[in-house]
């Protein structure tokens, strides 16, 4: 099982949109959102990691009003 935590910065006012854009998607464990240098904290959960990086890169980053985002991969056996 792989697993990442994405760091999303928003556009402002726009982080509830994005929170329930981002509930949505089926390999999107848990959503929350923050306060600090970023806006909101993903939990994105997949069986292979090329799928993972898919999600990430095609569907996660392509919402519309995100401006930024930054990817932590889990280490497998480390969790």
């Amino acid at each position: 099982m792989a697993s990442a935590y994405v760091l999303i910065n928003c556009e402002l006012g726009s982080e509830e949109s994005v929170i329930s854009q981002l509930k949505a998607l089926d390999s999107v464990k848990e959503v929350h959102g923050t306060f600090g240098a970023y806006d909101i904290l993903a939990k994105v959960v997949s069986d292979e990691v090329s799928a993972l990086r898919e999600t990430i890169t095609w569907k996660i980053r392509k919402i519309d009003k995100i401006r930024s985002t930054l990817t932590l991969m889990g280490i497998e056996g480390q969790e």
